[in-house]
């Protein structure tokens, strides 16, 4: 038995569903590759930024993740690994980070997402070796739902509170989040699938013309990018192994599972291939590659959801365009001029990007209920999403003497044993 896939060349024609054992012709390939690349950008990027990590090694690092990612499911499983959002919480606890300057405290980060990258792995490991059935168990849909829902609730005070200093810079968040809108619903094709950055495109070019033009705000400063080299080596990190860190981050462990068992759960339904058997090597993928970004100054990774509806939306299924876009990662990551361009974006454009990024994680998880009609006249289904919504959104927090666990923390451990205890067992 071969370890990957021998991919099975199949025509280019309208309609086709390309399995993730087959691919198109090189070329197209190479194509949907770029595109996925594309899918994945705005959040890769952005998540770094909110956390005060270099941009350029998150992309690295969502690559070689990747790579990782696809050896050890045996190329069976189509997938894009990208920054999670769900660390970002835990990490501005852990560090005190403030914005928007470089966190200085990103040494203590990466070990707790090493720590976090180690318990994940363990769970994939006992997912391969005694199967499934306790993960779902513990983890319904109900569960996962508001688990996914309570990340994007958990963040929307970062951009609303500290990313719009002035009163302009509110202003342009309004009309970055209402050009993200328009390209959503006024826009087809290509342009519809890119509506994050096309949105972010559009409202920088109008903060251009408002402030470098007619001098309304800070203006934004090019001169970093002219001056950034073409190719370099991006900023790697040494990670702290601080205790307290490391118990606050690596909960999040717990989510990154919810996340992924959703994913490939979707992605089972898209392709009509039962991809259970391979759920335990896909958390372990996962968890390796996250140690490997948190060794290197990178986020935690997680499988992500805009590379999903990118094969919902084109029925091309192929392993081998992941394995095309992660190599393009890893240039991207490569190129210090690339990250000059990202830090030159403002941070009010930034800012409103992220209330329709955060928005959508919310969505996310109303879409998982729906997606699993989880029955809320049953009182276990409406208490347990109730309370987790409100101990996420609230940022409740419980302390252990000098550790504390608040917001998602005590939102995805409150979800799981909530629905434990009240379950109505027949």
């Amino acid at each position: 038995m071969n370890l990957f896939p021998q991919w099975r060349e199949v025509a280019a024609t309208p309609g086709t569903v390309v399995a993730p054992d087959e691919r198109l012709p090189w070329p197209q390939t190479a194509a949907m590759g770029v595109q996925h690349v594309i899918a994945m950008f705005g959040a890769t990027v952005l998540a770094p930024i909110l956390m005060g990590f270099d941009p350029n090694v998150a992309i690295l690092m969502s690559g070689i993740g990747t790579l990782i990612f696809f050896v050890l499911v045996g190329g069976q499983v189509p997938s894009y690994l990208g920054s999670s959002f769900a660390f970002i919480g835990v990490v501005i606890a852990a560090t005190g980070y403030a914005g928007p300057v470089p966190n200085a405290n990103l040494g203590v980060a990466l070990g707790g997402i090493i720590a976090c990258g180690v318990v994940y792995t363990l769970i994939g490991l006992l997912v391969m070796g005694i199967g499934t059935k306790w993960i779902e168990s513990l983890m319904p849909p109900v569960v996962t739902g508001a688990v996914v829902a309570v990340i994007g609730l958990n963040l929307a005070g970062i951009p609303v509170k500290n990313m719009a200093p002035t009163g302009f810079d509110a202003w342009m968040q309004a009309v970055t989040f209402v050009s993200v809108g328009l390209v959503a619903v006024y826009t087809s094709g290509m342009t519809q699938r890119l509506l994050i950055l096309v949105g972010l495109i559009v409202a920088s070019i109008v903060y251009a013309i408002l402030t470098n033009g007619l001098g309304m705000g800070k203006p934004i400063d090019v001169s970093g990018i002219a001056s950034a080299a073409w190719f370099g080596a991006p900023n790697f990190t040494a990670p702290v192994f601080d205790g307290k860190a490391m118990l606050l981050i690596a909960p999040v462990a717990i989510i990154l599972v919810a996340e992924n068992l959703g994913h490939i759960k979707a992605v089972s339904a898209m392709t009509g291939r039962d991809l259970d058997k391979y759920m335990g090597r896909a958390f372990v993928g996962d968890g390796v590659a996250t140690m490997v970004s948190g060794a290197s100054g990178g986020t935690g990774v997680t499988t992500y959801a805009e590379n999903i509806g990118v094969m919902a939306a084109t029925k091309i299924y192929s392993t081998a365009m992941f394995v095309v876009a992660a190599l393009i990662a890893i240039l991207l990551g490569f190129s210090p001029k690339f990250g000059a361009l990202i830090q030159a974006i403002p941070l009010a454009v930034m800012g409103g990007v992220s209330i329709v990024v955060f928005g959508l994680i919310a969505v996310a998880g109303a879409k998982i209920w729906v997606d699993n009609k989880v029955d809320f006249s049953n009182n276990t289904n409406l208490i347990v999403a109730a309370v987790t919504l409100v101990l996420g959104t609230g940022d409740f927090t419980l302390k252990f003497g000098g550790f504390a666990l608040g917001g998602i923390g005590t939102a995805t451990f409150g979800a799981i044993l909530l629905h434990a205890l009240l379950r109505q067992r027949s």
